[in-house]
């Protein structure tokens, strides 16, 4: 089990990815922190959660909030090796010119701030110890520009480019920063709102998290700065 003795936060662990990353992990032996916006979602999606895991409900658009789960989860664990920083959302419908102030910074706090309010306060602890590993969560729509769409672009395309930042910073202090860029997930949801669509061509979770836990392994530690494409069919 290659991440025995690794404690792996995931954030985002309710949704339907993130529970897919907890499985891998889970199995490979690595100790999680399991971080929800809400304490009963999560004992919804972990209802007979092993002991050796923690579960921690926080509001990630609130920074101070964010740097106190961290702090609880570092000293329940004695250190934090591998962010998943899988929490985010999608919002779309109106063209740029149109779009309201409140809606792009809905986006950037839901997809960029989720994840700088986790890293920020957990990479000093990683510096420290000389090894670390983040994955964040793009999005392969946001390599170039798309109508009704800019708001999400525009906040997952900084999440590419603050990856790339950090993995230039972080690198020589032995962590990796990367990010995955999937295309529409297999999810229920996206069934839902899409009907006549074909989800054999979209990623299933489980080949997602297959890619993300592999970036955060050892066979990944010449990897840095990558966004990785990760579509299926589509």
């Amino acid at each position: 089990m290659p991440f025995t003795g690794q404690t792996v936060l995931i954030t985002g662990a309710t949704g339907n990815l993130g529970k897919a990353v907890a499985r891998v992990f889970d199995a490979e032996g690595a100790r999680l922190v399991l971080v929800g916006s809400r304490p009963e979602t999560l004992e919804a999606a972990y209802p007979a959660r092993d002991t050796r895991h923690l579960g921690l409900a926080v509001d990630l658009t609130d920074k101070a909030a964010s740097e106190r789960m961290v702090a609880e989860a570092e000293q329940a664990c004695g250190g934090i090796d591998v962010i998943c920083a899988i929490a985010g959302g999608f919002t779309a419908g109106k063209p740029v010119h149109e779009t309201a102030p409140a809606d792009w910074d809905r986006m950037m706090a839901t997809n960029v701030f989720t994840m700088l309010n986790v890293v920020g306060p957990a990479i000093p602890g990683m510096i420290a110890r000389k090894a670390g590993k983040i994955v964040t969560v793009g999005a392969n729509s946001a390599i170039k520009g798309a109508a009704n769409t800019g708001a999400y672009i525009s906040s997952k395309s900084t999440v590419m480019r603050l990856t790339e930042s950090m993995s230039a910073e972080l690198r020589q202090h032995g962590i990796n920063v990367n990010c995955v860029l999937p295309s529409t997930i297999d999810t229920p949801e996206n069934r839902q709102a899409m009907p006549k669509a074909d989800p054999s061509r979209w990623v299933k979770p489980e080949d997602l998290a297959a890619v993300i836990v592999f970036l955060c392994s050892e066979g990944a530690a010449a990897t840095h700065g990558a966004l990785v494409p990760v579509i299926g069919l589509s």
